[in-house]
């Protein structure tokens, strides 16, 4: 199954910084059974958000023309839970880069409190390049096209 788990990217800055949002809902199945009667956000989904919105960073690299995979979650820590009525706001920061690949610092606060926060390594999958290199790319450009400072004319970002 491949899907989008953040709602809106809010800002990116190529091969620099990313903000992406994630509305918390008792709408999502998996909250009524993690855990019934309290329901919690699982720390699974909350690493999901953290990659795709570090992935979504490394790829800005290329303008989306390298297949990007999360290599490795090097630490994640959890401060805090999440409800139903919070709002994710994932950060990331590219600090490394390679021809193969990428590393970045990512975090989640909720109201202006880091909840989690981790370091991901990302790899630019060899063999794959072109125009549909990026995974999922027509739904992940929809999605950048809310972003300020998307270029439409060149479906990247300047710089």
């Amino acid at each position: 199954m491949r899907w989008f788990w953040i709602d809106r990217v809010t800002y990116l800055e190529k091969g620099k910084k990313s903000r992406a949002i994630k509305n918390v809902s008792l709408a999502e199945e998996h909250l009524h059974d993690h855990f019934p009667g309290w329901p919690v956000m699982p720390q699974a989904l909350m690493i999901e958000g953290m990659a795709q919105t570090g992935g979504i960073l490394a790829g800005s690299v290329s303008n989306f023309t390298e297949n990007i995979v999360l290599a490795k979650v090097s630490k994640a820590s959890f401060h805090r839970h999440v409800h139903p009525g919070d709002q994710m706001v994932f950060e990331s920061e590219l600090v490394d880069s390679g021809p193969n690949g990428y590393r970045a610092e990512t975090r989640i606060t909720v109201d202006g409190v880091l909840t989690a926060e981790s370091s991901m390594m990302f790899a630019a999958v060899p063999g794959i390049s072109g125009e549909t290199a990026f995974v999922f790319k027509d739904n992940l450009m929809a999605l950048l096209r809310e972003c300020p400072g998307f270029d439409r004319s060149t479906n990247g970002f300047s710089q």
